[in-house]
């Protein structure tokens, strides 16, 4: 069997060492934060192409993924994933996915903690290993395993390290909701103040920010009073919704998502796995299973 080390806990990591453990290759994953404190737990979860490049290729890992995620949305207790009706006023999104989606459009919206504690359970019960650690270096990671995987997000702009990776700012508002069962969007490729209502079962999260090259974790106060402006114009009945808690996430953006196999100095296989940008979750299958797909080639006796 394979000996797997994947760097990274965030949906990239998680979704590709399940793909792989479940394909029969030995699966350990080191996460250098919790899964509550990764990226994705702070991810708002509507599956849809955003802020994501190569765009063709992109769409093409989406629609791919729609399946996997559409199976999932047939247990959404346990897995965090329904699919959803909404709005996308204004908003961009390729031509294929709206023809999938159909109009109006029904997506998946997945409840990330619960989703990625779904991930987790289903990567240890295919026999992977999940460690909270962290990666000092490439060099490190391959003493560990004859193949390793980044998946390590923006964390790749260092430990790579690879200056194309670089933060898009996301900060979110969320808020009791009060009877909004369906998201809306109104979003272009570009926009820094984009706006969307996402209905999750822990409260509605109102969104949102895209600043590119911000690093700041902490919420602005302004920054959120700006969007919740914004969308009480969309649903005034949120003008009274109580606000229950404030999120921020960096969005790991390269100008092309990096999935490609690389020797290291030393004999190592490495399989870079990163920079998704906005659209992590909604590609994540498609994407894990081409990683999967370079690990089986790079592997000894492949």
């Amino acid at each position: 069997m394979r000996e797997v080390l994947i760097i990274g806990g965030g949906v990239i990591g998680l979704t590709t060492a399940v793909v792989l453990a479940e394909d029969g290759a030995q699966v350990r994953l080191w996460s250098r934060d919790a899964a509550a404190d990764t990226t994705s737990a702070v991810a708002g979860g509507l599956c849809w192409p955003y802020r994501i490049e190569p765009a063709e290729q992109a769409v093409d890992w989406s629609l791919r993924s729609f399946a996997a995620f559409a199976a999932l949305a047939g247990d959404p207790a346990l897995t965090g994933v329904r699919r959803v009706a909404g709005r996308m006023d204004s908003g961009w999104a390729p031509e294929a996915w709206t023809a999938l989606t159909g109009s109006p459009p029904v997506t998946p919206l997945v409840d990330m903690p619960t989703y990625l504690r779904y991930l987790r359970q289903r990567l240890e019960k295919a026999g992977g290993r999940y460690e909270e650690r962290a990666a000092r270096s490439l060099r490190e990671a391959a003493g560990e395993a004859p193949v390793i995987v980044n998946c390590t997000g923006l964390g790749a702009r260092e430990l790579v390290p690879d200056p194309a990776v670089r933060p898009v700012r996301g900060q979110v508002v969320i808020v009791d909701n009060p009877g909004i069962e369906e998201w809306y969007v109104a979003a272009g490729p570009s926009s820094a103040h984009p706006v969307y209502l996402l209905p999750q079962p822990y409260g509605l999260i109102l969104g949102g920010t895209a600043e590119d090259g911000a690093t700041d974790l902490v919420p602005a106060p302004a920054t959120a009073e700006a969007i919740i402006a914004r969308c009480v114009r969309v649903h005034p009945a949120l003008a009274d919704a109580a606000v229950l808690e404030h999120r921020v996430g960096l969005r790991p953006y390269r100008p092309a998502v990096r999935l490609e196999t690389e020797t290291l100095p030393d004999g190592g296989v490495c399989v870079h796995h990163y920079g998704h940008g906005g659209a992590g979750i909604t590609v994540s299958w498609a994407c894990a299973e081409d990683a999967a797909r370079l690990v089986r080639t790079a592997s000894p006796g492949a």
